[in-house]
Order: structure tokens, then sequence, then C-alpha cells
């Protein structure tokens, strides 16, 4: 049956008239229409709340710069990016450093808290070192008169030696001629003993003792001298005694070797007491004192400890390593602590107990960047109401901090997802610990001028600004600034480059503006002028180095950054473009929001510090110059 209902319908409508069909086509559309237009409705009523939405969002901000806040969409005037709404969150009541979390937000959080208390402060160190010797212990051993080596008693590095043992015998003419002498005036005192005048007497009694106190500057002992005496005739040969006992860390004696006074033979350590040194960084500093026990090990010998107290604590800082020296001195009578072997040692140290016991909140809490610590406080009668405040550190005590200023006693701070919930005042446009210090929030653009002095500072060029002397660069040598407006030249084919990506032409063209330094004249300027100009010629000239021999283009553009700093206070000081615009431009988010300056010649942004990468990432300072056609 079914199988034949195509063939049905095919009669049916082959007997229907065509205007008729048209007909039914055109009343089915219509219905059709009217019922979409029911859905289109429904569809535009459910449109409804997002565009609803999207006008209550008074308020647009840069999703990398929160702190942008602007009253209608558009493109964030720092880096270029579309602006996004934000909606209200309802926070109003709140100041600027607090946020409300709801008990869903704080679980996505992981909001974790503790309460700032009063803990015994306890540091554990760790300290890699290794074994010396101890200076105070370590003699040479010198020939004490001129002459040659004939023999070697010791006759090689690490043998150990007794004080009093003979080293070496020495061959010496002078030693002869002192013998000599104590013979002969020997025998004057005989010969002069039984003499009428005391002073004859006298006389040959102090040249005896004058004779046997030479022979002992000499290095001789009391029984070499009397064995000389008992012999009655000097001898050419004498033995160098040791004298000290020790290890011998260091031979230059050799068989034949002719010796002056004073010719170091040996090198003796007393090992049986030796210095660890460690190397202890910064932070580590406070919880080290002289006098404190310290525990090390050694890979030689696993598993044993030794222990040994600090002497000395070095008053510089390795640069390098940015570490001090810790004298540690420890008794090695059995001599199995050997110089240069590596140790590690652990030192467990806690605070001064007569000043208490210090307020202490756990190590995750602080929110620390660069030399300010940030950490959020639970708002005591509502759960999800936390405050951001600004802390004083102490140093770190293990898993804790000591707090300085800032919290009380009994407070709850945030030790699990602090990071979450500054991320989430920033993008309020709150004061997170991102925002700068003595900064608002609402604030559309940076505060130029502190970030101008934050960028500039430390370097050459901004302390060149500081330091230089006024200049009236209506008395400059036209010849002199006629060189400075080619330097301005090269300087913007450079920043050309750099903001094309272009490593090797901005190598070029740094050789380039290093040769048009080296044609400004500055033979014409006066002794003041010359002085001046000296200092930025010379910062010009190691900027412009740097780029040619940078390597690669980051490097580079951290060379070109000291050379911008530097043409600024050129231009500040010197003048010297001629009709060229300068307009000075300011990235915020350059070298880690370091931020860096730029000159252009132009007001269209071409960042040379990000390159194609984001060009239009801006602060445009200033407008230094604007030509007019007449030089004005």
């Amino acid at each position: 049956m079914n199988n034949g209902l195509p063939g049905k319908i095919r009669d049916i409508f082959g007997k229907v008239p065509l205007w008729a069909l048209l007909v039914a086509v055109f009343l089915l559309g219509f219905l059709l229409r009217g019922g979409g237009g029911e859905t289109a409705h429904d569809h535009a009523a459910s449109q409804a709340p997002a565009e609803a939405g999207q006008q209550q969002a008074a308020v647009w901000t840069c999703a990398m710069h929160p702190q942008v806040r602007q009253p209608e969409p558009g493109k964030c005037p720092i880096c270029g990016m579309d602006l996004i709404p934000v909606a209200d969150g309802g926070a109003e009541g709140l100041g600027p450093r607090q946020i409300k979390l709801g008990a869903t937000a704080r679980e996505l959080a992981e909001v974790q808290t503790a309460k700032v208390e009063r803990r015994r402060a306890t540091h554990s160190i760790r300290m890699p070192g290794r074994v010396s010797y101890d200076e105070t212990r370590v003699f040479h051993i010198t020939a004490w008169a001129g002459g040659r080596i004939d023999r070697l008693y010791v006759d090689y590095t690490g043998m150990r030696v007794r004080k009093g043992q003979p080293v070496a015998e020495l061959y010496s003419p002078e030693l002869y001629s002192a013998q000599e002498e104590l013979l002969q005036a020997i025998k004057g005192q005989e010969q002069f003993r039984n003499s009428a005048l005391a002073s004859i007497r006298r006389t040959a009694e102090t040249t005896v003792t004058a004779a046997r106190r030479k022979l002992e500057l000499y290095g001789l002992t009391e029984e070499q001298i009397e064995a000389v005496v008992e012999r009655g005739e000097p001898t050419t040969n004498l033995n160098i005694y040791a004298p000290i006992g020790g290890t011998v860390v260091e031979k230059n004696a050799m068989i034949g070797m002719y010796v002056k006074t004073g010719t170091s033979l040996y090198k003796v350590s007393d090992l049986s007491t030796v210095w660890v040194e460690f190397d202890a960084y910064e932070s580590d500093l406070p919880w080290l004192k002289v006098g404190q026990e310290v525990s090390f090990t050694t890979p030689a010998f696993p598993g044993e400890k030794f222990s040994g107290t600090i002497s000395f604590i070095d008053p510089m800082l390795d640069p390098k390593s940015r570490t001090v020296d810790v004298r540690v001195v420890t008794l090695n009578h059995d001599g199995r602590l050997k110089p240069e072997m590596l140790a590690s040692a652990i030192v467990e140290s806690r605070a001064d107990p007569s000043a208490g016991n210090p307020l202490m909140v756990p190590a995750t809490a602080p929110l620390i960047t660069g030399k300010r610590a940030v950490v959020y406080v639970r708002v005591p009668g509502d759960d999800g109401l936390f405050e951001g405040r600004e802390v004083v550190l102490g140093p770190r005590a293990g898993d804790y901090f000591i707090i300085r200023e800032g919290l009380s006693e009994g407070e709850e701070v945030v030790t699990n997802g602090a990071f979450k919930i500054d991320a989430a005042v920033q993008i309020a446009a709150g004061l997170s610990m991102m925002s700068p210090e003595g900064g608002g929030a609402g604030s559309g653009m940076h505060d130029h001028s502190a970030m101008t002095s934050r960028g500039m500072e430390g370097r050459e060029g901004a302390s060149m600004v500081e330091a230089a002397p006024e200049i009236d660069t209506a008395k400059l040598p036209e010849q002199f600034t006629d060189g400075l407006a080619a330097l301005y030249s090269a300087y913007f084919a450079v920043h050309e480059a750099l903001a094309a990506d272009l490593y090797e032409q901005a190598v070029q063209e740094a050789d380039s503006f290093t040769k048009a330094l080296a044609q400004v004249k500055m033979s014409v300027l006066s002794a003041d002028q010359h002085m001046a100009w000296m200092g930025y010629h010379k910062n010009l000239k190691n900027a412009a180095e740097g780029i040619s021999a940078a390597g690669n283009i980051a490097s580079a553009r951290e060379a070109f950054e000291r050379l911008s700093s530097t043409m600024v206070a050129t231009v500040k000081n010197f003048g010297g473009h001629g009709d060229q615009p300068l307009v000075l431009f300011h990235c915020p988010m350059a070298f880690d929001n370091r931020g860096a300056e730029w000159l252009q010649n132009d007001s269209e942004t071409r960042n040379p510090y990000y390159g194609s990468m984001m060009p239009g990432c801006m602060d445009r300072v200033n407008t230094l110059f604007i030509a007019d056609g007449k030089g004005n």
C-alpha cells in the first residue's frame, strides 16, 4: 500500500491547476512568516538581557592594563588593545584595596587563612664550603743565610715534619766566616782573661757574645753553636731545622739550588686545626653570628658529622656570587679533613630570645614585588571581605616571615589564594600589589612623571640631566649644532630598524651613528661646553657600540634604551635638532614593566622595544619640539 502512495500523490497534483498550486504556496509562506515573527520576537527578547548587560557596563577597561577605566569602548591608550566591559560587581562602599568574594568564588580560588601569631623564630641555614688551611698555623722554613743546598731531608710535598727536625743541609761561606769569628773571639777572650785591665776583659767577653748572637741570627741552634766551639774549627755545611711541626704543603728547595737570605724552602701548615670556609647568602646573614656552633658533613665521610665554631664573618660581599665568607674553625687531630675537601653545613639558628617571640605569618601569605610586600587580611565580621595591606617583612624563618610592621596579633591573613585575590582586585581596578606606590585606581593613564623617573632611575642619561651644568644653547657654535642634527638623523635610523625588527640593519645604523658622533666638532666649543659634552659623548659612544656588539636583537634593544636616555638628555641640554620635530615616547611595559623611552621625529608610534609584536604600546610623554619651518 505504501509503495503505491507516491503514484497517487502524483495523480492528485496532476489534476490540480497550476494557479491553485501557486496560491497554496503563497498562503503557506504567509503563515510560516507570521509564526516566524513570533519566534524572532522571542529571539530578540532572549538577546535583550545580553544587550542590556553591555549597556549596563558603564566602565570599559584593558585586559593588559586594568588601571585603564573609560566610560565607552575604544582602544587602550597604553597598548592599543580593544577595551572590554567591566560588569558592575556591587562593590559600592568598598575601599580601593578591598574585595568581596562569595562562597563559590572563595572555593574556586582555594582561599585558606591563618592567624598572625607570635612564634619562636627558628631558621635552618644550609651553606656549601670547603676545607682550607688555618692561616694562623702556616709557616715558611727559610734560608737564614745565603748558600747552596747540598742535601734534602724532606724531599716531597705532604711529608710531615716535627719541630726541630733537620730539613736540609746548607753550604754557606757566610756561616763559615761567622763560625771563624766566634772561634777567634773565644781565643781572644782566653788570651785576655788574666788581663789587668777590666775594659779589655769586658771587650773580649762582648766580642764572644756578639759572635754567638750572629750565629743565632743565621739560624743556628744553641746545640750547633756549642758543637762548633767544642770542635774548635768551623764547618762548611750546616743543617737547617724546622722551627715548627706540621705538614709540608709547598716545597721550593732542590739539591744544588743556590739561595739567598730569606728564600722560602718549605711551606708548612699545622693541620691539627683547619678552617672550613662556607658561603652564606645575604638573606641568611641576620641568622649568623661569631661564636655560633656549626655542624657539617663531607662527601668523604657520609653520615658522619663534624662540628666547629664560627670565628669570622667577612665584612665584604663577593659581588659575583652575592655571598659572604663564613669561617668555621674545627679540630682535626686525626688529619681526616684535608684542605680543599668539599663540605656542607647546616646551622640551626633562632632569633634573639631576649627580644621575645616576634609576629610571624606563613611564607605563602606575602605577595612580594620589588621592595614592597602585600598581604590580604580577612576583614572581621564578613567572611567574604578581604583587604590588601602593605607590610614590612623581617627575615624569613623557615616556612614563616617575621612581620616588622603592618599586622597585629590575631588577624587572619590569606595563606593560599592570595595571588588570585590580588588578580581580582587588579581587574576591578583596585590597588593591587602591582599598583604604583602611592598610586590610585581608576586612572585612565599612567602617572607619566613618576614612570619617567622610575624608568630613568640609575640610567646614565638621567644622571647627566641632573648633574649637567646649565648650557645656553643659543651660544653653541653652528658647526657643533650641525653635527648634532646629523646625529639625531642617525639615531632615528637606528630606531626605525629596531621598530621593524631588522637587527642587522640596526647594527649598520648604529655603526653610522658612531661615525656621525665622531664628526661632531667638539673643538669649536668653549672649555665649559666641552667639559659638559664629554660625558654625553662617552655614554652615546658606549651605547652605540653596545648595539653593534649586541649579538641579538634583544641585547640591541637594551643598548638602545641607554642610547635613548642619553639622547633625551642631549636634546634637553644641547638642542641642535634644527627643524626636526621631536616627540618623546614612553613604553611602560618594556623590560619587565620597568619602562623605557625613545624619540621620534613624528607622532606615529613605532615602538622599538617590541617592534611588530606590539608597535602601538606607548605613552606619548611629551612633544619636545615642533618645527614651524623657520627653525623655531
